[in-house]
């Protein structure tokens, strides 16, 4: 009996030591498999909060890209003449392409008569039909009969000079100093009523609807760093 309780009793001792080792790796899968649907979840729920961030970002980004364009449009057509002197005028036709095409914006600057040479391009009410403005190259400079000066003119891209002489009334004429492309057709754009009441009212309503979309997008159990020192003085306590 001595002998055989020798041999049965390591045997007991060592199927209970393997179901021991067993029992915390049992416990360890349990845990992972609870883990799992918790970490899918907080994936799926960051998902919306990252829309709503962008597209917050975005609306702010177009609010002030619109308000930006508004003042810029402001300043070229409003302040800068009356501070500056200069005047705008967009190009319609293409009778001076390459240099001014339709839709460009012409800049200019009031010059002396007495400054003028030929070459210059200017800008003048034609002194025929309708009396239109036009924008031309002067090809000659001549004097009138009461001591006056008088100009022919000529579109770089047409094939001859303009039928008419242009005699220029008063001490100053419009000479071309500057060609801004394309804007002239955006300034005819903005200046429509419904571009108008966008950049009015749409600008500031975009913003606004930006600035609540970030205050909306926050996430109130987002974790700060006082959360975690104070959740790490815890555990060591």
């Amino acid at each position: 009996m001595s002998a055989l309780s020798t041999i049965t009793t390591p045997a007991v001792h060592g199927r209970r030591s393997a179901t021991h080792s067993v029992q915390p790796g049992a416990a360890t899968t349990e845990t992972a498999a609870v883990k799992q649907p918790a970490a899918a979840t907080t994936v799926a729920t960051a998902q919306p909060g990252a829309f709503r961030r962008v597209a917050g970002k975005a609306a702010k980004g177009i609010g002030a890209g619109m308000l930006v364009l508004g003042a810029l449009v402001f300043l070229l057509l409003a302040i800068g003449p009356r501070i500056l002197g200069y005047q705008t005028s967009t190009m319609l036709t293409g009778s001076m392409a390459p240099l001014i095409n339709p839709g460009d914006v012409v800049v200019t600057i009031p010059t002396p008569v007495a400054d003028i040479k030929v070459g210059d391009i200017i800008t003048y009410h034609i002194p025929v039909e309708d009396q239109r403005v036009e924008t031309h190259r002067i090809t000659e400079i001549t004097t009138t009969a009461d001591g006056g000066t008088a100009v022919q003119t000529k579109g770089d891209a047409n094939n001859g000079i303009d039928p008419w002489i242009a005699t220029l009334q008063g001490k100053t004429v419009d000479k071309q100093i500057a060609t801004i492309p394309y804007v002239g057709n955006a300034i005819r754009t903005l200046r429509e009523p419904m571009v108008m009441n966008t950049l009015m009212y749409g600008a500031p309503a975009i913003l606004v609807i930006g600035m609540l979309a970030s205050i909306w997008t926050k996430n109130p159990n987002k974790t700060t760093p006082e959360d975690v020192a104070g959740a790490g003085d815890e555990t060591a306590a």
